[in-house]
């Protein structure tokens, strides 16, 4: 007898696409296969449903401690899991910051019993704290170091090739990094052009984003350290890292994948504005292919909510990023649908790779003996982002009046069904992820 059979469905894992039923004791899968005569608690026939492994967004800001009034960890989780995302690794710019011992022990206080997903937390790397990075990274709890080269949003900032030498030079695991070039960024402040969000992606340029490229791979080179480069945007920086796969990995954000300049800013705006910016059609392009080509590793949202309000101020006062977990998931099955991805490579960049990259113990796959972290979907369940179905605490979503052709009917973390049909349930099922951190 088992706690739960999920049958008749079309799972999707590592070794390909086919139809097979899953049993759930114990918070873990515990049977794969023909399970029709076997008995359970509660029986769920997924019958024309896609099975996937728990997706994994490994860039999330949830802005607890001191930004709740945007979003907290609560209400972030329960975005995430209403898109099929069972797993998060959320950002160190709240305030504090999340860059000491104390300050990541508060997080994972404030989380346990409140997140209805699985959870760890970056810790943030700054000119102060390198020394004691090598402790930080290795706490229970702890996604890995967060390194902001570039200015965005909080006072987390290493800028000088000296600083980020040491930072390498004293870690051991894979270390995650904001690579935009902050003495570029000074430069060009001088392309703003106020109240005019298009000019975003000349102020932030592809120059700036590839120079601190060429130079963080150059001090990992070095100091022969694994990186992981966030929201890479430029058709340049993926030429470039072609040859430096060996010790890169790399994550695009479904925003750039979605949107193009200087369209989407003439369409909503600031609501557009984030750091990296969204650029013009031929990065996105380029994006496109590393993602087809395998170039790209990982899919993250990059999940940064700010009020409406915040948001509609003039640029450049409006701050950057935008609330996106609950929709990167339909958003990739909606390019599933225009033929530009397969739903095993989305499997491939938003399961498999997390795990495999982050070393993130039993998660991202369907196997036996793993969590029952799983994402049930239903390709052809059409439906539309409105207000009333948006659980950003911040209230609002860019892609409100979207239609979507597929729908996430089922989310289930460590075994417990917490989301159902739209509904979130009152289980607060997320527990902290565990790391082989040798």
């Amino acid at each position: 007898m088992f706690d739960l059979i999920i049958k008749n469905g079309i799972l999707v894992n590592h070794n390909g696409i086919g139809n097979g039923d899953i049993a759930i004791s114990g918070g873990k899968i515990a049977a794969i296969g023909d399970l029709k005569t076997q008995s359970a608690n509660k029986i769920i026939d997924a019958k024309g449903l896609h099975i996937l492994p728990g997706l994994i967004d490994t860039q999330v800001h949830f802005r607890e401690p001191g930004l709740e009034h945007k979003e907290d960890l609560e209400t972030g989780a329960n975005a995430a899991v209403l898109g099929g995302i069972c797993s998060v690794f959320e950002m160190p710019n709240t305030n504090p910051t999340t860059s000491s011992i104390s300050c990541l022990g508060d997080k994972i206080n404030r989380a346990n019993g409140r997140m209805s997903c699985d959870f760890a937390f970056y810790a943030g790397a700054t000119n102060d704290n390198i020394d004691f990075l090598p402790d930080l990274e290795r706490e229970i709890g702890c996604a890995g170091i967060k390194v902001f080269m570039g200015s965005s949003t909080g006072n987390l900032l290493v800028k000088d090739d000296e600083n980020v030498g040491r930072i390498l030079q004293k870690i051991t695991r894979r270390a995650a990094f904001h690579s935009e070039d902050e003495f570029i960024l000074e430069e060009e402040k001088k392309f703003v052009r106020a109240g005019d969000p298009s000019s975003h992606y000349e102020a932030r340029s592809s120059r700036a984003a590839l120079s601190c490229t060429m130079r963080l791979v150059k001090l990992a080179r070095e100091f022969k350290k694994r990186i992981h480069i966030l929201h890479v945007s430029t058709k340049e920086e993926m030429e470039f890292l072609k040859a430096h796969k060996d010790l890169v990995s790399i994550e695009v954000l479904p925003n750039h994948l979605a949107f193009y300049g200087p369209d989407i800013y003439n369409k909503i705006g600031t609501l557009a504005q984030q750091n990296p910016p969204i650029r013009e059609k031929h990065h996105n392009d380029a994006l496109w292919a590393a993602v087809q080509n395998g170039l790209v590793d990982v899919m993250g949202s990059d999940h940064a909510p700010h009020t409406l309000e915040e948001k509609s101020e003039k640029y450049l006062k409006a701050p950057s990023g935008g609330p996106l977990v609950q929709h990167a998931v339909v958003a990739m099955f909606e390019a599933y649908h225009q033929g530009k991805i397969s739903i095993e490579k989305i499997v491939e960049k938003m399961c498999h790779n997390p795990a495999k990259i982050f070393k993130i113990e039993k998660r991202g796959f369907i196997k036996e003996g793993f969590y029952a972290d799983l994402a049930i979907v239903d390709v052809a369940k059409p439906w539309s982002v409105k207000k009333e179905n948006i659980l950003y605490k911040c209230g609002w979503s860019p892609l409100e009046g979207t239609n979507f052709k597929s729908r996430v009917v089922y989310t289930l973390v460590n075994g417990q069904i917490v989301n159902q049909n739209g509904q979130i349930k009152e289980i607060k099922a997320g527990k902290r992820l565990l790391f082989d951190r040798e």
